[in-house]
């Protein structure tokens, strides 16, 4: 039986990966812009805002397809374990890294989870926010995880993203997308200086994500 909904699921996850991919080409002709790295197959962690619900789908549809295999987004478990659809989508075709947000004594972290995936060789998309951000802020402050993994993993690029009109496409507090054109740009990948403290680190990681974004785009 095992085997059987295995066989099920690969060629479904396949069919309904390739029509969001489609889907997401589409309805907002999402196009990649490599300002300060290039698409190379290099282990990363693509870390952007996280401003509404198609973020890491944007992301993950502008990556190459070798890059998108080697790339697991990370999502709340209490969000994506709600439903059966979600998990099957979290599980099967985004492989996305589910974590536990308030583990319990003895869990392994959040970071745990992310040092482990990065040590078996894949890459990572994160949003360091923590949670999605419906407020008039620009960003939020970022949380610790990401100058925690930054110096477990010190060898990995850390790649600051902006997702462009991302909040019209998805409007607060609406699941149907509206039609408009979205540019994901990536910038030039940070790396933790030995001295550099957490604070500094996390303000000079919100900057780049920052920096990325157009002056045209200052009430996106």
């Amino acid at each position: 039986m095992m085997m059987l909904r295995q066989w099920i699921q690969r060629p479904l996850a396949w069919l309904v990966g390739g029509a969001l991919l489609f889907g997401s080409r589409a309805w907002t002709g999402v196009r990649p812009l490599w300002i300060g790295t290039a698409p190379r197959l290099r282990q990363r962690v693509y870390f952007a805002y996280h401003g509404s619900h198609g973020d890491f789908v944007m992301i993950w549809a502008s990556l190459p397809p070798a890059l998108r295999a080697a790339t697991r987004p990370v999502a709340g478990q209490d969000y994506w374990l709600a439903s059966t659809t979600r998990r099957f989508a979290a599980s099967q075709v985004f492989r996305a890294l589910l974590i536990n947000r308030n583990p319990q004594a003895g869990e392994p972290s959040p970071v745990d989870q992310m040092a482990q995936v990065l040590s078996a060789g894949e890459s990572l998309i994160l949003f360091p926010e923590g949670t999605r951000n419906t407020t008039e802020a620009t960003l939020l402050p970022f949380r610790s995880g990401l100058y925690h993994l930054s110096r477990h993993k010190p060898d990995v690029e850390f790649v600051p993203v902006w997702i462009d009109n991302i909040r019209r496409v998805m409007p607060k507090g609406e699941w149907i997308p509206v039609p408009m054109v979205c540019t994901v740009n990536f910038g030039a990948p940070l790396s933790l200086d030995p001295q550099e403290g957490k604070d500094a680190f996390l303000q000079r990681a919100q900057d780049a994500v920052l920096s990325l974004r157009p002056v045209e785009s200052a009430g996106n």
